[in-house]
């Protein structure tokens, strides 16, 4: 059987609604920009004969699309990355409730939307890494990184990026909001610079000498283990030591990337198995062995690259109530001057 996969961007998409309901079609507006996933997308195909038309864009972007294009919206599927850009997309009322027993039954219920909107389907780790030549006790939790004894040796992320949003929000959750300002505070006056960057920035902050500790997660490490990274050779990475934070308390922060059914999806029962393919074991080993992530499906095997950073014990926090946070965390990041 032919596999196709159409990839189209927001600029180019011209698509109708009478087109997007032809038999054997799959609309999926992803933000996700992965070249191994495409892998996923053209064995799906294969496998159940639905051609997959693909428009990348960013999560923020897509989702006001959808909003724009309301009941004759062409999308079936969105997928992003980030627990709160899929709470995000809840709100704004672009996805629908669906049934799915498979994936009630594949999908740990903490890592799905509580009214079956959204589906986790790969976890990334946030956790601390740091030179081992300068920090001989590294921080042990989260709460540790705003211990004054790291002054001048922390880097981070802007406030302005999803996954510090979602971790202080984690924060929130698990220690409350005055723990969190005090926590938030107490990092800030532990930068080394000024926050900026992605996470491989901060990794490379750590080579570089601007940093002594950063926080990243697990896939950007990952990722270099399995293949060259500018700025991260094997000698340097050979000096960067890592922490799986909170081992003895709430566990270390798990973000997601997932998706959910479009609210007028013109191609729901396709959808549905889309979604369902995605949390298949094949599918799963691919989020692991493509890109470098943990599967959402328990009992998954780990890619050599994500199984070489060890074992740990995850936050369980329902990551729906985590990015109900999202608020909290920002106006706690203005009010700490988190830039």
């Amino acid at each position: 059987m032919t596999t196709k996969t159409t990839f189209v961007t927001l600029a180019t998409l011209a698509i109708t609604a009478t087109s997007a309901v032809a038999e054997g079609e799959l609309n999926l507006y992803s933000s996700r920009h992965y070249d191994t996933d495409e892998r996923l997308y053209s064995d799906f195909t294969e496998a159940t004969g639905i051609t997959i038309n693909r428009i990348e864009g960013k999560a923020d972007e897509l989702i006001e699309r959808m909003k724009a294009e309301g009941a004759n919206s062409p999308a079936d599927v969105l997928l992003t990355v980030d627990t709160s850009r899929l709470e995000r997309a809840k709100d704004a009322d672009v996805l629908q409730s669906i049934d799915s027993d498979v994936l009630e039954r594949r999908i740990p219920a903490s890592l799905q939307d509580a009214d079956n909107q959204w589906f986790g389907f790969s976890q990334r780790a946030r956790i601390i890494f740091y030179d081992k030549n300068d920090v001989t006790n590294p921080p042990q939790t989260y709460v540790d990184l705003a211990d004054p004894a790291y002054k001048g040796q922390v880097c981070h992320r802007s406030s302005s990026n999803v996954y510090s949003q979602t971790l202080l929000s984690a924060v929130i959750e698990n220690h409350g909001e005055e723990a969190a300002k005090t926590w938030a505070q107490g990092v800030v006056d532990n930068f080394a610079r000024a926050p900026q960057g992605g996470d491989t920035d901060q990794l490379r902050g750590l080579v570089s000498g601007e940093c002594d500790i950063s926080i990243s997660n697990t896939y950007y490490f990952a990722r270099a283990v399995r293949k060259d990274v500018d700025g991260l050779p094997a000698e340097a990475r050979a000096d960067i030591g890592w922490v799986f934070p909170a081992q003895n308390g709430e566990g270390a922060h798990m973000n997601l990337s997932g998706g959910g059914v479009a609210a007028n999806a013109p191609n729901k029962d396709n959808a549905i198995k889309f979604m369902e393919y995605l949390a298949s074991d094949q599918a799963q080993q691919y989020f692991s062995a493509g890109n470098d992530e943990y599967p959402a499906v328990p009992g998954v095997g780990l890619s050599p690259s994500v199984a070489s950073l060890g074992l740990f014990r995850p936050d369980s926090v329902d990551l729906s109530k985590v990015a109900k946070n999202v608020p909290t965390a920002q106006r706690i990041f203005n009010d700490v001057g988190w830039e």
